[in-house]
């Protein structure tokens, strides 16, 4: 099985190698800000003129550069060509997704028109894609024009790959988190077949606010919620910041300390996220998840706590997890009352508030936890519909969405109460009727 895998490594640079990184990162800002205001001018002349044209394309933008650089950027060469490049490719892609998003054609929410980037601000990255990139041993990367860089990890796990002919380095990128220099390499990696450990085993998982996860094992993962924890250091860092002088060393050195309790923030989230995905992928043979609006859900007073807990990350890792292990993902329709629904009767609950936090059945009585109660409809969900055992062929992959081929059948199976065959093993011990 072949797929396109990232492996990422902190570096450990020399003072030069420091040097010539952020001279990369500046490069291909100045290639981002020139095709800017060359789109804009000829936007500009084009209100007095209709024959002229605007390079709006990665193409016409780089036959722009090629004839101008001379010119404009006479120090060119010092960098790699791919450093402009990659400038050149983001304004591209931006003002693409400009268009898209102005004409309808985008999802979500709508796209500005781009602006010029700044030193500091956004995320300060590079990418290369020819020249030499490699693995040079279990402690050294080799970059174009940079050269040979140290890491601060070992590289084995990509080396061993890339020795043994089972993976292709397609891409190298170089970017600055909280003050660290990081690269990750891009490669398409030939991934032996594997399955999980209990390949006939179905699992519902009810992502939430208060809890990372519930599983329909009764399992209840805890939320990390590392916002909230580091609320009050991010507060006084942010003081010290707004007393500092700007553009002083002290206020330099206190922007730094902020930039690094972000990052320590977002790595102690990937962290719980990729611990339960990868336990879930590599256990169980079909994986429930629900399709949240999780941008709908961000516009009220539980944003912080929403973005805090990173939900739509559990089904965005378990969607090329489950591919790597050998298990299912099925995604559940964003319409589906699992919440509402009472896993004992199928009774909708139509007036469940958000507050709620114990679901109450008005028919049977069931009283049970409400995100259990939801991880137990998402685990019936599937069984219901494609069974245990050789029947489960009917709901296999990513692109299974169940409601949508016999919604009725299926909603109406869900509900009636019936232990599926292998429901018992993936839901595990009901509540207490009241």
């Amino acid at each position: 099985m072949r797929v396109t895998q990232a492996y990422k490594f902190a570096l450990d640079p020399s003072p030069r190698a420091s040097r010539m990184l952020a001279s990369h990162v500046g490069a291909r800002r100045f290639a981002f800000n020139w095709g800017l205001a060359l789109v804009k001018k000829c936007l500009d002349a084009r209100r007095e003129d209709a024959t002229v044209q605007v390079p709006w394309s990665l193409a016409a933008l780089r036959r722009e550069w090629n004839a101008a650089k001379d010119t404009v950027a006479p120090w060119w060469r010092e960098n790699s060509k791919e450093a402009y490049s990659a400038g050149l490719e983001g304004l591209a892609r931006a003002l693409q997704a400009f268009s898209a998003s102005k004409r309808g054609q985008r999802k979500g929410r709508r796209v500005g028109f781009p602006r010029f980037r700044k030193r500091g601000r956004g995320r300060e990255s590079v990418r290369f894609t020819t020249g030499a990139i490699r693995v040079d041993d279990k402690s050294h990367v080799v970059l174009p024009r940079i050269g040979r860089v140290r890491t601060q990890e070992p590289t084995t796990a990509l080396l061993c790959r890339v020795e043994a002919g089972t993976a292709r380095i397609l891409s190298a990128t170089a970017c600055r988190e909280g003050g660290r220099w990081l690269v990750s390499f891009t490669c398409e990696v030939e991934r032996a077949i594997r399955t999980p450990s209990r390949p006939d085993a179905v699992i519902g998982v009810d992502a939430g606010l208060r809890n990372l996860a519930v599983l329909s094992t009764g399992k209840v993962v805890a939320a990390p919620r590392p916002l909230r924890r580091a609320e009050r250091r991010i507060a006084r860092l942010n003081r010290q910041l707004a007393r500092r002088l700007e553009g002083s060393r002290n206020w330099e050195e206190t922007k730094a300390a902020l930039r690094r309790e972000h990052v320590r923030v977002s790595h102690i989230r990937q962290d719980a996220l990729h611990k339960l995905t990868t336990g879930l992928s590599t256990t169980y043979g079909m994986v429930v998840v629900e399709h949240l609006n999780v941008s709908g859900m961000a516009r009220g007073r539980l944003a912080k706590s929403v973005y805090d807990a990173a939900m739509s990350g559990i089904r965005r890792h378990l969607g090329y997890k489950c591919v790597w292990y050998g298990s299912e993902l099925v995604k559940a329709p964003i319409d589906y009352p699992s919440s509402k629904r009472c896993s004992a009767c199928g009774a909708v609950k139509a007036d469940l508030t958000l507050w709620e936090r114990t679901f109450r059945c008005p028919q049977c009585g069931l009283v049970l936890d409400r995100d259990l109660n939801a991880a137990y409809n998402l685990a019936a969900l599937v069984v219901a519909v494609a069974g245990s055992g050789p029947g489960r062929t009917n709901a296999r992959g990513g692109d299974v969405r169940p409601g949508l081929a016999g919604q009725t059948p299926m909603k109406q199976e869900a509900g009636t109460g019936a232990s599926a065959p292998g429901q018992t093993g993936a839901a595990g011990p009901r509540g207490s009727a009241a």
